[in-house]
């Protein structure tokens, strides 16, 4: 591709008479030579005037149509010259290599130093070609699938002129009220931080034209939202924030994400984009992390509502001043930063900082050797939406389903002489399948369930609505506009139900029902859903109950009276294949939960690694009322982290410890015998669980330390195995560092995390 660079010459001209002979080189560097990157970047910074450095931390949402005329007034207008005048480092929200393009041009070829811009945006499950998801794609506890995901969805984008993800959310979420835990990887922190590190490395690779960079975010403490609620206070303490909250952050920076993203929340009082101890002190310095932090949306300015700042200018002083580097959408630091380094409230060498992180992302990109490299549209319209994209999302579909429960066998269906009813609004629905923060992708283009089963011809299909879940616009679904009254298509439901031999139910949340914003008080069946559940029940209470969510959700009732349960989550463009595949058996199911799912939500937040409590109690009932627990419902949850079923059977045996101890730089062997009991091939997760007794603090009563997915055939044994070190062991103890403390513990092994299966072992020092 050919590309002009004449605003590059002017920045060679000026070095030269600052006797930086080599700026031209290091800027625009030739191939068969390059300097390093960071002589590079400070030639650079060394041509900047106060203003353009401000300018790099400045990020615009898109503001004008580009292939339309200029903007003359408002906002757009004065936009539009900051972006002529090199005042913008990056923007949000344009796609399509033509827009992309003829922005970066502007940035390129109008500005006196030519710096090129970082076009960011939310590829969270994919672009065009979406995958489940994320949340449903940590419930396949499958590495490998779930970089091949993050992989598709760079290569779509990066073809499409993207160079940035504000992804991956890796935020451990303990409360399914929360509507963005449909964007993470559930309540555990070993699990999301070997999920972070594999969808760092899908969307980054080896930053090529098909790749992007990752964005680790909400940066801290945003999924502990009190009451669930988006956007609240968050309170939690300094064991709590390493301990379960960091890893996966830490995890992320150590495997080379190249940008973080702070959060909304505040944390122990001070807003996130402004807390220096989050953003200097663990990211910066304790970590060394090289990369740069982007505020989310707004949130410097909204420093002022929390009550911590007067005004956006004090709000950009905080910012800046803490480690925020670059600004989306609140102007603060274009409008106020250039004066406050003036007026000595901010020191330069803290603009320069954060501008020499920015233009260092930049560089690893490639864009200064070729501003246009992302900007092929050849390209983007022979990547877009690729059949092996559509198989490969297919592929982590599948795996993302969880069996929650098929008594009688009820699955697989028989492909043959059956007559099979489905039920429910969602059964025909092609876009809430693409689910939340798909923004990228087009309604209507998901495969319905419907469409997936009449793959399989042999069977006699018929479908009633039964109920819609959404009412009018479902782009801006929130509660009140779920279906709380209209009943009309019952009968025709239950007709439908009394002439069939199994009946198949789709029911759950529409896609855009959870995500940013979208909380929910109640988690049950929204709308009259429960009410036709029980209804078609009394007609034909054979039934596949098919859950598609974006959360756990409370389901007492058909977790007691419903046979099987299937949970498809959102599952993305490949939807109704998947679900039809696994509900055939052409798929044997292997996912498990990466959530705990409550019987109510009185129990939330609900997660298996909780502490012990002096007066812990397990389920059963006791003469006393004085240990911890409800008067009217057992602890425990309906589904616990990491259940899951399939259609082969598997059974655990000889636990065994190669040693009952180890010392500092040993380790202990953990073996088990899985064996697959049934006359079905299957894939099982095995996980281990360890128990530290006593600590220096509070320690949960188990931990996910690792996990092996293993694939057993029908009547076969294998032995798994586990290694236990030093530092399965680390945490943040009461020395304010993480290390491992001498003591005694236990292991557990098993299918789930409520695993019984367990031995002890010691640590010495």
């Amino acid at each position: 591709m050919k590309y002009n660079l004449p605003k590059f010459i002017l920045p060679a001209l000026l070095a030269l008479a600052l006797g930086c002979s080599s700026a031209k080189q290091d800027i625009a560097q030739s191939p068969k030579k390059k300097s390093p990157i960071d002589r590079r970047v400070d030639s650079l910074m060394n041509l900047m005037t106060l203003e353009e450095k401000v300018g790099q931390m400045n990020q615009y949402n898109g503001f004008w149509n580009v292939t339309g005329p200029a903007p003359k007034d408002g906002s757009a207008a004065k936009k539009y010259e900051h972006l002529k005048k090199g005042w913008v480092g990056s923007m949000l929200n344009v796609k399509g290599v033509k827009d992309v393009k003829a922005l970066q041009k502007i940035a390129v070829e109008e500005t006196r130093l030519g710096i090129p811009v970082i076009f960011g945006y939310d590829v969270i499950h994919g672009y065009k070609t979406i995958s489940p998801i994320p949340l449903a794609e940590a419930a396949s506890w499958d590495m490998d699938a779930i970089q091949k995901s993050a992989e598709i969805a760079a290569a779509e984008s990066a073809a499409s002129g993207l160079n940035w993800t504000f992804a991956p959310m890796v935020d451990v979420s303990r409360d399914a009220r929360w509507g963005r835990v449909m964007e993470g990887a559930g309540e555990d922190p070993y699990l999301n931080s070997v999920i972070a590190v594999a969808r760092v490395k899908g969307f980054q690779g080896n930053l090529s034209e098909f790749n992007l960079a990752a964005c680790v975010k909400h940066f801290a403490g945003y999924s502990f939202a009190e009451a669930g609620k988006d956007y609240n206070t968050v309170d939690v303490n300094r064991n709590t924030l390493h301990n379960v909250i960091l890893p996966p952050f830490k995890a992320a920076a150590d495997a080379g994400a190249l940008t973080f993203m702070n959060s909304f929340n505040d944390v122990d009082g001070i807003p996130a984009t402004g807390n220096a101890y989050l953003q200097r002190e663990i990211l910066k310095k304790d970590w060394n992390f090289q990369g740069f932090v982007v505020s989310d949306w707004g949130s410097m300015g909204e420093m002022v509502a929390h009550g911590y700042a007067k005004d956006l200018k004090q709000a950009a002083e905080q910012a800046a001043n803490a480690g925020s580097d670059m600004d989306m959408e609140s102007s603060g630091y274009v409008e106020h930063l250039a004066a406050l380094v003036r007026e000595g409230k901010v020191s330069e060498d803290k603009i320069n900082d954060a501008v020499r992180r920015i233009l260092r992302v930049k560089f690893q990109l490639g864009l200064f050797d070729n501003p246009y490299k992302y900007c092929d549209e050849a390209r983007e319209a022979a990547t877009v939406g690729k059949k092996e994209f559509h198989d490969g999302v297919l592929d982590v579909a599948k795996k993302s389903i969880v069996l929650l429960k098929n008594e009688k066998n009820l699955l697989p269906l028989k492909k043959q002489g059956q007559k099979i009813a489905v039920i429910g609004a969602l059964a025909n629905d092609k876009t809430s399948p693409l689910g939340s923060w798909r923004i990228g992708a087009d309604d209507g283009t998901a495969v319905s369930v419907l469409e997936g089963l009449a793959k399989y011809t042999g069977n006699t299909v018929k479908y009633a609505k039964g109920a819609d879940v959404a009412l009018g616009n479902p782009q801006f679904v929130v509660e009140t506009k779920i279906n709380m009254t209209d009943k009309s298509g019952f009968d025709e439901a239950v007709a439908t139900a009394k002439g069939s031999d199994v009946v198949i139910m789709v029911l759950g949340e529409h896609g855009l029902q959870t995500g940013e914003g979208r909380s929910r008080a109640e988690l049950g069946l929204p709308g009259v859903q429960q009410e036709l559940l029980e209804t078609i029940y009394k007609a034909n209470p054979n039934i596949v109950l098919v859950l598609t969510n974006g959360r756990p959700l409370t389901i007492p009732w058909a977790a007691q009276n419903i046979p099987a349960i299937v949970e498809a989550w959102h599952l993305g463009t490949e939807n109704g294949h998947a679900i039809a595949q696994v509900l055939y058996g052409d798929y044997n199911p292997s996912g498990k939960l990466p959530m705990s799912f409550p019987k109510a939500v009185g129990q939330l937040p609900l997660y298996y690694n909780h502490k012990s409590t002096g007066r812990p109690g397990g389920d059963e009932p006791t003469e006393s009322v004085f240990w911890s627990h409800y008067g009217d419902m057992q602890n425990a949850p309906v589904y616990p982290f990491g259940h899951g079923l399939s259609y082969s059977t598997f059974e655990y045996s000889n636990l065994k410890l190669s040693a009952n101890s180890f010392g500092q730089n040993g380790h202990i062997t953990v073996s088990v015998d899985v064996k697959n009991s049934s006359n079905i091939d299957g894939k099982e997760v095995v996980q281990l669980y360890i128990r530290d007794m006593v600590g220096s603090v509070t320690r949960p009563v188990k931990e996910l330390k690792g996990f092996e997915m293993t694939e057993i055939k029908a009547g076969q044994t294998k032995t798994v195995t586990f290694t236990i070190d030093e530092k399965t062991i680390e945490f943040y103890t009461a020395n304010g560092k993480w290390e491992a403390e001498a003591g005694d513990f236990k292991v557990f092994v098993g299918g789930s995390s409520v695993t019984k299966l367990q031995a002890p072992f010691s640590y010495s020092k």
